[in-house]
C-alpha cells in the first residue's frame, strides 16, 4: 500500500521540515531517512534520529511504516544529531594520541623535566609501565582495525574532541609522574605481581572482544546473547554482561598497583565510573531484548 504523503517535523522545535512522497507501508525507517536526505541534503541518514512523537524514543531503522501503524497520510519527527564522524576514525584518534604522548614523555623531554631529566637513571618499573601503556593502546588500535564490529557507524563529531581530551589529558598526567626523575617504584614483588595481573586482564579483554566479534556476522547488526566459549577467560560472561569492561578496569587497577601512581588511580576510577554507566545500560538492553537472558550483574560479579 502506498503512503500518500509523510510530513516530517523537527523533534526539537516542532516546526515543519519537509514532506516525503513515494513511500509504501513496507518502507523502513531507513528508507524514510534516505527520502529526507533527498529533500534536505545536509540531513544524511546517520545524522537523523526518527521518532513517532516529538519527545518519543528513537525508532529502529529496520522498523517498517506498517509496523509503526503509519498508513496513508501521516507524520514523523526527526532530531538532527549534528555532524557525525565514523567510529573507526574516532577510535584511531582516541588511541593513537595516548600512544604518541606517553612514549614522548617517556623520553623525558626538557619541556617537562629540564635538560638534566634524560640523564637521570630510569627504574625498571618505569620501563615496564611504558611497555604496558604501549601494549594497551597498540592492542586497541589493532582491535579497531581488525576486530571491532560497530552497531552504529557514526557518533557526533563534538564527542571526538571531548573523548580525545579525556584520553590524551590523562595520558600526559600519568606519564609525567611515572617518568619523573624523582619517581620511586614500589617493591619488586608488587611490581611483578601487578604486571602479571595487567597482562592477564589485557588477554581477557582481547578474548571478550574476539568472542563478541564472532557473535555478529560481518555487515549485520544481529544481536545474540553472549555466552562463554572454549576460552577459559570468557567464563566471566557467567557472572557479568560486560566482562570486557571488567577486564579493562582490572588492567588499570593493576597498572596503578604496579606504579603506586595516584594519577593512574584517578584514571582507573574515572574509567570505572564511565564503563559502569555503559555496562548498566547494555545490561538493561539485554534484559529488555531477550526474555531468556540469564541472571548476571552488569560489570562487577555479585555486586554491580
Amino acid at each position: 500500500m502506498d503512503i500518500e504523503k509523510l510530513d516530517i517535523y523537527n523533534a526539537k522545535s516542532g516546526k515543519f521540515v519537509t514532506t516525503v512522497y513515494g513511500l509504501k507501508t513496507t518502507s523502513t525507517v531507513l528508507d524514510v531517512k534516505k527520502a529526507v536526505q533527498l529533500q534536505k541534503s545536509v540531513l544524511y541518514p546517520e545524522r537523523q534520529e526518527v521518532r513517532l512523537e516529538q519527545k518519543g524514543k528513537s525508532l529502529k531503522e529496520t522498523s517498517t511504516l506498517n509496523e509503526l501503524g503509519l498508513k496513508t497520510e501521516c507524520k514523523l519527527y526527526i532530531k538532527d544529531l549534528g555532524p557525525q564522524i565514523g567510529w573507526t576514525t574516532v577510535f584511531f584518534c582516541e588511541y593513537a594520541g595516548p600512544l604518541v604522548i606517553y612514549l614522548w614523555i617517556y623520553q623525558r623531554p626538557w619541556l617537562f623535566y629540564g635538560d638534566k631529566g634524560a640523564a637521570s637513571p630510569v627504574s625498571l618499573c618505569t620501563h615496564m609501565a611504558a611497555g604496558c601503556y604501549t601494549f594497551h593502546y597498540a592492542k586497541r588500535l589493532l582491535e579497531t582495525k581488525f576486530i571491532h564490529r560497530f552497531s552504529h557507524s557514526t557518533m557526533p563529531l563534538f564527542n571526538l574532541f571531548k573523548n580525545c581530551t579525556y584520553y590524551w589529558g590523562f595520558t600526559a598526567y600519568v606519564a609525567y609522574h611515572v617518568n619523573h626523575p624523582l619517581f620511586t617504584p614500589p617493591s619488586d614483588i608488587q611490581v611483578y605481581g601487578a604486571f602479571a595481573a595487567f597482562l592477564l586482564c589485557e588477554l581477557g579483554n582481547f578474548s571478550i572482544h574476539l568472542l563478541l566479534r564472532n557473535l555478529r556476522p560481518a555487515g549485520s547488526k544481529e544481536r545474540k546473547i553472549p555466552y562463554p566459549d572454549s576460552n577459559p577467560l570468557t567464563l566471566l560472561f557467567n557472572a557479568v554482561s560486560c566482562p570486557n569492561y571488567t577486564y579493562e578496569v582490572g588492567s588499570w587497577i593493576a597498572f596503578t598497583v604496579m606504579t603506586s601512581c595516584l594519577p593512574a588511580g584517578l584514571f582507573a576510577l574515572c574509567g570505572f565510573y564511565q564503563m559502569a554507566i555503559w555496562a548498566l545500560g547494555k545490561h538493561r538492553n539485554y534484559k529488555k531484548e531477550f526474555a531468556n537472558y540469564p541472571r548476571r550483574k552488569a560489570i562487577l560479579p555479585f555486586l554491580l
